[in-house]
């Protein structure tokens, strides 16, 4: 019985990160349409009807080019870094919540917040063991980001879980019943969606990326399947945080097909900003985590800190 109850959650979750990469082929092609169109034009319209055969047509391109290394790079590590970049991103989907509960997770935000904080790694050692002035100068720019965006990333989903008193993703639909936390913590909110943008190094916070002074950053040497990997690794992010933000303040109903539009439009949002707004500069984007979120995600902290201790006293 036990055997077969987990081989059947392994075909399962197979089954969810096969549906995760044809989701993330299909953004790249959302993407590419939006952005044709803001910047009016087409965008991809050639292979297939509307273009709808691109995204097989850059797979295959990416992954059967010849795959080069630099001759002075750390080879085991630029060869595993891509590889464990996606294998993190798509792990992070085992806590999403279920209606057949496929990993019933009690713990699901500390998983969340694990898995989540080890990418890191994964962009730290791509830059470095290319042995690349450029890719080190971007791979230090992107962690430093990370690193500071998760601060206030943690404090806000404790503010959040102060409300529930849970740590899993299921008892966020259940509180959110009658009213979404979006309207309760409205700057909590927005707050969370734009340390999300610079969490997955998305414009307006890609420094990582900064094609106009970085030459690509952290993935500077890398091309063909390694590229192609990172490329997998952080649009699968952007759909897992798409999911995060729907599920904590907009809801978050798993069995309503309304779920899925608001995940849709969560990632369109991503798009939408890339194509709207211009680079911040390094040190205001350090300057807004550290003087501007920090101390608002404190503040509310400490304001649903008190308003529950209050509650706990006149139900005593």
């Amino acid at each position: 019985m036990f055997v077969s109850d987990l081989s059947l959650m392994i075909l399962n979750f197979l089954i969810l990160v096969i549906c995760v990469l044809v989701g993330v082929a299909f953004l790249t092609l959302l993407e590419r349409k939006v952005l044709g169109y803001i910047q009016i034009r087409k965008g991809p319209n050639k292979v297939g009807f509307m273009g709808i055969l691109q995204p097989f047509s850059d797979a295959i391109k990416l992954f059967t080019k010849e795959q080069t290394y630099p001759l002075m790079s750390n080879f085991v590590i630029y060869y595993m870094s891509p590889v464990f970049s996606l294998f993190l991103s798509l792990i992070l989907w085992a806590c999403m919540p279920f209606v057949i509960n496929l990993f019933s997770f009690n713990l699901g935000i500390l998983y969340f917040l694990c898995c989540s904080s080890l990418g890191v790694y994964a962009i730290m050692m791509a830059g470095w063991s290319s042995n690349s002035n450029y890719s080190l100068l971007g791979s230090i720019r992107a962690v430093a980001q990370t690193i500071s965006y998760e601060v206030s990333l943690s404090l806000i989903l404790l503010s959040f879980l102060y409300l529930i008193v849970s740590l899993n993703l299921m008892d966020f639909m259940k509180y959110q019943e009658d009213l979404w936390f979006l309207f309760l913590c409205l700057p909590l909110s927005m707050v969370w969606v734009v340390s999300s943008l610079a969490e997955t190094n998305r414009t307006p916070f890609d420094f990582a990326e900064g094609e106009s002074e970085l030459v690509s950053g952290f993935n500077v040497e890398y091309s063909s399947g390694g590229f192609a990997l990172i490329f997998m690794a952080e649009y699968s992010s952007i759909l897992f945080m798409s999911l995060m933000c729907v599920m904590i303040f907009m809801g978050g109903n798993v069995m309503g097909w309304t779920f899925f539009l608001k995940l849709g439009f969560m990632a369109f949002f991503w798009l939408w900003v890339r194509g709207t707004l211009p680079r911040y500069r390094y040190d205001k984007l350090m300057y807004l985590c550290w003087k501007g979120f920090l101390p608002l995600s404190l503040n509310y902290l400490l304001l649903f800190l008190g308003l529950k201790l209050y509650l706990f006293m006149i139900l005593m």
